[in-house]
């Protein structure tokens, strides 16, 4: 049910950059070379490469939540094979155990003690596929990996690597034997993208290339984790101006006035539109975050988060609508320096 990359080693790397320093240029520079390997692979859908790279340098973790055979796996394998470090598959069923993510201690007959055998967490990108056809004990043990980067077993704890990204996908929660994500879980991911199907062109596309062979065969790293990690650090310097945080909190703070939902977004979601807005101001080529940022991320980093009240769904009324509408209504900070 896991397979594992050979590329282990991966203790001791938490938090390092290796005192490299990068700019804005090598930020752009290697968002462009990993979005030209992905797209060599899924046709035709930039926005969501480009989602998936804002989540990647906010030091995120990305949810594709589709119908069956749209290419969500293949965007989170296109996105780590693009990246020569440590890969894990985990596949998600009924029968997974939550040591089979974590890892376990296994007791040693020849020192008699019991040794921590690391699980297929312990890597930089770890793909966990179909993640909503595991039972809910099972999925909470991403919980404390995604959020403090960190595994607990036995009273002992593991760090992560870094950088450490989970990409997740997930069928939709009313197809049969699927168990729908806590919204404790929902919460830990910075953004969530549907692929979608593929415009006529595209499928066409797909159709002559891809139909007598496998791209993802071809697919070869174009950076590595040294390299991530450095582009990681020169994103965090972004600045953002009080005005623009003061615009995302606001935004964040009025989900949680709407009628029609019955959970707003978390402060961690402002945390994380924040994170995603330097991002995406990064992939600009701007060394400040301007409200056009927070706008071109708003949808995919607070609509995940949020419950639908009844009528809302009576209605038909969905999270993205109420996100985009919010965007409509809420002023826009006119900024008055760089960065505002």
């Amino acid at each position: 049910m896991t397979a594992t990359s050979s590329r282990s080693g991966v203790d001791g790397m938490e938090g390092r950059t290796d005192g490299v320093q990068v700019g804005l240029t090598e930020v752009t520079d290697l968002a462009g070379r990993i979005a030209g390997n992905v797209q060599r692979v899924i046709v035709g859908k930039p926005e969501v490469v480009r989602i998936a790279l804002v989540t990647l340098l906010a030091e995120g973790h990305l949810l594709v939540e589709d119908v069956p055979g749209v290419g969500k796996t293949t965007l989170a394998k296109a996105l780590a094979r693009s990246i020569d470090c440590s890969v894990s598959r985990v596949q998600f069923t009924p029968d997974l155990l939550p040591g089979d993510i974590t890892g376990m201690s296994v007791y040693n007959r020849q020192t008699s003690e019991f040794e921590f055998r690391p699980g297929p967490v312990f890597a930089n990108i770890v793909i966990a596929d179909e993640i909503n056809r595991a039972s809910p004990k099972t999925q909470s043990a991403l919980l404390e990996c995604m959020a403090e980067h960190q595994v607990t077993v036995d009273g002992a704890t593991y760090a992560l690597a870094a950088p450490f990204m989970v990409v997740a996908t997930q069928n939709p929660i009313e197809m049969d034997g699927t168990y729908p994500l806590p919204e404790a879980q929902r919460d830990r991911f910075t953004a969530r993208v549907s692929v979608g199907y593929p415009d006529v062109a595209a499928e066409l596309a797909m159709v002559d290339e891809h139909a007598s062979t496998d791209p993802l065969e071809q697919l070869r790293p174009v950076t590595d984790a040294r390299q991530v990690r450095a582009v990681i650090d020169a994103v965090r310097r972004v600045h953002v101006g009080q005005e623009v945080r003061q615009y995302c909190v606001e935004l964040v703070g009025a989900t949680r006035r709407l009628p029609d939902l019955r959970l707003g977004a978390s402060p961690r979601a402002t945390l994380q539109l924040v994170r995603a807005s330097k991002a995406q101001a990064a992939l600009a080529g701007r060394a400040f975050v301007v409200p056009d940022d927070v706008q071109a991320v708003a949808v995919p980093v607070l609509a995940h988060r949020m419950l639908l009240a009844p009528e809302a769904v009576a209605a038909r009324r969905s999270a993205v609508d109420l996100v985009r509408g919010l965007l409509g209504r809420q002023a826009v900070p006119v900024p008055g320096r760089p960065g505002a």
